[in-house]
């Protein structure tokens, strides 16, 4: 690429972010043998996507096949179809599905990303035709720090509350080893293991080196991009595109020199991380914000509208007649030691025996098992207007201790910091507990009282949890007979404050299956893609499964990656033109 002037450079293609989705586009397009440029705007890579679970929903995936499970082809469909109903969007759908297992395919492949087996995990809604049980989940296979070399400093760390002393766990039988090792040899010997490497690594390179969930998946992609020679720019926010005669050629990025102006001769991907922590376009779209400020953003404070701004500019339009415009997401808000505030996404507890949720009048609204959009959206229909939109999840003290509760962890570790900032709130009676966090007393005893009668037959009559694949799932498959129903009987009694949050947004720039922008008469706007979450969700910003947020930034960067180097070949690409330049 030509960098002979100081604040002008060339290339073929210039994404803009670096979770996910933009990764994916510049290593697919490099492997073609595209010049690639990624400009971050913070100061590490891996946006929203380092902070994430790192799950993918890629039906038909080759570790599915290759673990001798062979789906139809078109159960998927016929899931999405029953899921999504009039917002399914064929041409974006078969582009998703067709385009999903070939992207598996190509990283495992080519790269330096690979990926770990998923396919014990069911799809949310186990009732609606064509759900599976398996077969549709993949991750990022562990990754060892060591192998980025210097790359590693410039990689965003793993999301504060959701780790352990800097130190992410792994979602099953990592998780499931923190949580039992005070109950199995086995587990404690992992952990203590586990533990012990991590403070190894902490006093030697100042951070974790055992890389799990998403900062693996950024780092396996990032350590490929370098590979492949694709320039990684941070501290080079995006600020406007160059768009001549309708193309767009490129943008202006702001360095530490100054402004820079990138050519980019096959385009621009957007991949800035959609807009979750823009105040004002929350306002606007978000129900239940009417200040904008009523919500907590799980990803961090740069993803907040950049990509979408640049689209709006070259002719693109923000697609908000959605489901819902925000992947929801239930989340407790807790102030640390050193003063800063965090959020913390509740995706593990909500499922195990022994706890429920509960609104200020003291009852339920819905079944806690079921998955984390349904949980939130359900709490905000029905928290009556004019009142806050917050529930409360509460358990006793042996729940507590043997599954944790938000950010106040299990046994053994202390509960008193979390019970003096308040994050927690305990009481020796459920009507104590009532009391402390402002619900109606009254209500909550009753509702503990018929909950109990039921649980302890392991039933749930009112909104039938532990009922479908997914809920079991997600429970204590060594409790019995329902692993996500248990009494909550035994004192003191805890609770947490949770609040609409998202993982996201759902409303995003229009495209079409190459995750070319559309304009406003929906031709595609030649030199412009917009992938992960500045692409309008293909789900219709419905949340049908686990994954469905970055199994489809996965493919969408892929596809983009195909179609900007001239390789695309399946049926979307032969209904839209290649841009011209």
């Amino acid at each position: 690429m030509n960098t002979s002037h100081p604040h002008r450079m060339n290339c073929d293609l210039l994404v803009i972010g670096s979770g996910a989705s933009g990764l994916a586009a510049a290593v697919t397009a490099a492997w073609h043998g595209l010049n690639v440029v990624v400009v971050e705007k913070e100061p590490v890579f891996g946006g929203a996507t380092a902070w994430s679970g790192g799950w993918m929903w890629v039906p038909g995936n080759p570790l599915a096949q290759r673990a001798g499970i062979h789906e139809d082809p078109q159960q998927p469909r016929t899931y999405l179809k029953h899921e999504l109903g009039d917002r399914y969007d064929p041409e974006r759908i078969d582009a998703f599905l067709d385009n999903g297992p070939k992207m598996v395919a190509f990283f495992e492949e080519n790269t330096a990303l690979q990926f770990v087996d998923g396919n014990a995990i069911p799809d949310i809604h186990g009732r609606v035709p064509g759900a599976a049980t398996q077969g549709h989940q993949l991750i990022a296979a562990p990754y060892d720090g060591r192998e980025l070399g210097p790359l590693i400093r410039r990689l965003r760390k793993t999301m504060r509350e959701t780790s352990f002393i800097g130190m992410p766990i792994m979602a099953g039988a990592d998780l499931g080893a923190f949580l039992s090792m005070t109950r199995s040899f086995k587990s404690l010997r992992h952990v203590v293991k586990r533990v012990c490497r991590h403070l190894w690594d902490l006093a030697f390179h100042g951070r974790a080196m055992q890389l799990v969930n998403g900062v693996a998946l950024v780092a396996r992609l990032a350590k490929s991009a370098e590979t492949l020679g694709v320039r990684l720019m941070e501290s080079a926010p995006a600020r406007r595109l160059i768009v001549e005669d309708g193309v767009v050629r490129g943008a202006v990025v702001a360095g530490a020199g100054g402004e820079i102006e990138i050519r980019a001769a096959r385009g621009v991907v957007l991949a800035a991380g959609g807009f979750p922590n823009d105040v004002a376009r929350r306002k606007a779209v978000f129900p239940r914000t009417p200040t904008g400020e009523e919500h907590l953003a799980l990803p961090p404070k740069s993803c907040s509208g950049d990509g979408i701004t640049l689209g709006e500019s070259a002719g693109g339009s923000l697609v908000t007649d959605l489901a819902s415009p925000v992947a929801w997401a239930p989340v407790s808000k807790l102030r640390h030691a050193d003063g800063s505030v965090g959020h913390f996404p509740h995706i593990i507890e909500r499922a195990k025996p022994g706890v429920i949720g509960v609104l200020a009048n003291g009852k339920r609204f819905v079944n806690e098992a079921d998955g984390y959009y349904d949980y939130t959206a359900a709490m905000v229909a029905a928290v009556p207007a004019g009142q806050e939109v917050a529930s409360w999840l509460i358990c006793d003290h042996r729940f507590q201790r043997r599954y944790g509760l938000g950010f106040a962890r299990p046994f053994p570790l202390p509960l008193a910091p979390c019970l003096r900032s308040g994050y927690l709130q305990r009481g020796a009676s459920i009507e104590a507990l009532a009391k402390a966090c402002g619900i109606d007393p009254a209500g909550l005893a009753e509702t503990v009282k018929t909950f109990n009668e039921h649980a302890r037959r392991g039933e749930d009559p009112q909104f039938g949890r532990g009922s479908t694949p997914y809920n079991r799932k997600q429970g204590d498959v060594s409790h019995g007979p329902n692993p996500c129903v248990a009494p909550i009987e035994h004192g003191p009694f805890y609770a947490v404050k949770v609040q609409p949050g998202s993982f996201g947004t759902f409303a995003g720039l229009k495209t079409n299956g190459c995750a070319q922008v559309l304009d406003r008469d929906d031709a595609p706007i030649a030199g412009l893609y917009a992938v992960g979450t500045d692409m309008a969700s293909v789900m219709g910003g419905f949340y049908p499964s686990g994954g469905i947020n970055l199994g489809p930034a996965m493919t969408f960067g892929y596809i983009a990656g195909c179609h900007a180097a001239g390789a695309m070949k399946n049926a979307a690409d032969r209904r839209v033109a290649e841009p011209t330049h």
